[in-house]
């Protein structure tokens, strides 16, 4: 069984389907850092130099096991050479 297949026999508990969407936020920041990451082609390390921290924080940020500050994201685009966005959109 594929992952897709997997994954769309969890979608059908109702339970399940609810947790997923609740995090889809947490989903799509850790995916973006890791994106920009990559496209500024940084390792893990390099990026927590740049930040003036451990490469452990950023480890914890990209497996979805930390809830970063503002002031951190802040920091984070800015040794990404980005700039950080947040919107609110309706439903």
């Amino acid at each position: 069984m594929t992952w897709e297949e997997h994954k769309k026999e969890l979608m059908k508990d109702p339970k399940v389907r609810q947790a997923y969407l609740e995090l889809q936020p947490e989903f799509a920041i850790v995916r973006k850092i890791i994106e920009s990451r990559v496209k500024e082609g940084v390792t893990q390390k390099e990026l927590a130099q740049r930040m003036k921290t451990k490469q452990s924080a950023i480890s914890r940020l990209e497996l979805g096991k930390a809830n970063p500050s503002l002031s951190f994201l802040q920091r984070l685009a800015k040794a990404l050479n980005t700039r950080l966005e947040i919107r609110f959109l309706p439903r």
